[in-house]
């Protein structure tokens, strides 16, 4: 199986690299247009700032690329928000995937959300075999609930913590980092 991991020239992803590895599966980083349209299935990891990955993106042509990938596609964290029509943070345009706009945590709990919380009314294939279950998240963005949302986790509000649409699936969390749950999860995308 050939699966690619979007470069773009942020964040740590040898977590991710480390989970995919425990599943028997070896991942490409690659910022590669052809590379990653080839791939079996393709990740978009998620750490940074949503103005520079999208300049980074729009650097290497991925921007055009990544809504025309017909294979499995997960975006996590920060790689689920650009999947949206844009973002509050730094007045960014995302990939228009999903119809939505990203906000800023305005509640009045400490933000970033860092740390272990639940997610809940969970749907669609990524979740089989999962319950509820505790995630790890870092983020001081999020998605709103909308029609594609696969589960939900409250944070002073209850927020999308998954999304899917067609071969396109976000994860507002971070499975690499989320134990057992969040490696039952990613087999789950790479079984797809």
């Amino acid at each position: 199986m050939r699966v690619s991991i979007i470069d773009y020239g942020a964040g740590n992803v040898q977590s991710l690299e480390f989970a995919l590895n425990r599943l028997g599966v070896s991942g490409i980083l690659t910022s590669n247009k052809e590379i990653i349209m080839d791939s079996d299935k393709v990740i978009f990891p998620g750490v940074g700032e949503a103005s520079t990955a999208m300049r980074k993106l729009k650097s290497t042509g991925l921007d055009k690329v990544i809504p025309n990938l017909k294979q499995p596609f997960l975006g996590i964290c920060l790689g689920m928000q650009l999947l949206c029509n844009s973002s509050e943070e730094g007045n960014t345009k995302g990939l228009n995937i999903f119809s939505c706009n990203v906000k800023r945590f305005t509640t009045k709990r400490k933000v970033p959300q860092m740390g272990w919380n639940i997610i809940k009314n969970l749907k669609g294939p990524l979740f089989k075999k999962i319950q509820i279950s505790y995630v790890y998240l870092v983020h001081s963005y999020y998605v709103p609930i909308i029609r594609p949302t696969i589960s939900v986790t409250d944070y002073g509000l209850e927020y999308s913590t998954a999304i899917q649409k067609d071969n396109f699936f976000g994860v507002q969390f971070h499975p690499e980092k989320s134990s057992k749950v969040g490696s039952r999860i990613l087999k789950n995308f790479l079984d797809l």
